[in-house]
């Protein structure tokens, strides 16, 4: 985008904020939300109704999910955020959420370029949670972990 691009693009936004009430969130999304950000804020309530976690990954989908907070501040228990964007407004957007990303690998591929590597981590650790035996349970003798907590080793 060139400067005049970029010009317009702030004086659309400035204009519509200002002739619109930016109080109430359907308002915002119905006048400046964009078909692409009321889909995103859809599938992030109906995944929260359902108890489904969400990934959050980029710019779009955290404004995305900062909509969806104000309707229903409950939402954000379902989000997992991916990296880190490079994006100027996404650490006050993750700030209103109050969510920190899983990882910064300063990426600038695009939206969803986080999720594989997200899903992966998410991945691993439920299976952690579901599948791994305490000591107890695999028959591991543990006697030999007090030795060394008590020699300060561990």
């Amino acid at each position: 985008l060139n400067d005049e691009g970029l010009n317009k693009k702030v004086s659309v936004v400035r204009d519509a904020v200002n002739m619109y009430c930016m109080s109430d969130p359907i308002d915002k999304l119905a006048n400046i939300g964009g078909f692409d950000i009321c889909a995103m804020v859809g599938a992030f309530l109906g995944a929260a109704l359902n108890r489904m976690p969400v990934v959050i990954d980029g710019f779009i989908s955290i404004v995305a999910a900062c909509y969806a907070k104000e309707l229903n501040p409950r939402v954000v228990d379902y989000m997992f955020a991916s990296h880190k964007s490079f994006e100027i407004g996404y650490a006050i957007a993750m700030d209103r959420l109050g969510l920190k990303p899983m990882f910064d690998l300063q990426m600038r591929l695009g939206e969803g370029s986080g999720c594989p590597i997200a899903f992966k981590i998410i991945e691993t650790a439920v299976a952690s949670m579901n599948i791994m035996k305490t000591l107890e349970e695999a028959a591991i003798d543990a006697d030999y972990l007090e030795e060394i907590r008590r020699d300060n080793l561990f």
